[in-house]
């Protein structure tokens, strides 16, 4: 059980409500960590050091644009660290600070457990939908 220097727990400072505020700064960090891009390139740097093409190659989907917004708010929280070498054409490296990776192994545990869930989630997706047809 972890207890902040308040020696209270994490569970027991979330009753109290600090995180719910609208001033609390881990809302800002919290968003950057659970958008759909961001879990994704934690993930997948996890694997170890990746261009910028390659990243976007993995994530499907993913536009330029939104991938290097992604990282360079991941590098700014001190999760990625970003190493530019002063070669023509740019080469870019992305690869997991230890504090990165520290987190990235807890999303990794999310995105585990949402795939090993998928059926029963869609399950319940198509009972909720039925549900609102009927209603």
């Amino acid at each position: 059980m972890k207890t902040s220097k308040q020696g209270m727990t994490l569970s027991e400072q979330m009753l109290r409500g600090e995180v719910f505020s609208d001033q609390c700064p881990s809302r800002e960090i919290l968003k950057h960590v659970t958008n759909r891009w961001g879990g994704l390139v934690l993930v997948a740097l996890l694997q170890g050091m990746h261009r910028f093409s390659d990243l976007r190659r993995k994530l499907s989907g993913v536009s330029e644009k939104m991938l290097a917004q992604t990282l360079q708010t991941l590098e700014m929280d001190g999760f990625v660290r970003r190493v530019a070498y002063p070669v023509v054409p740019p080469h870019v490296e992305y690869s997991l600070t230890p504090l990165g990776e520290e987190l990235a192994r807890q999303v990794e545990l999310l995105v585990d457990w949402i795939e090993i869930n998928l059926p029963r989630i869609l399950e319940a997706q198509g009972a909720s939908t039925q549900t609102n047809l009927v209603s």
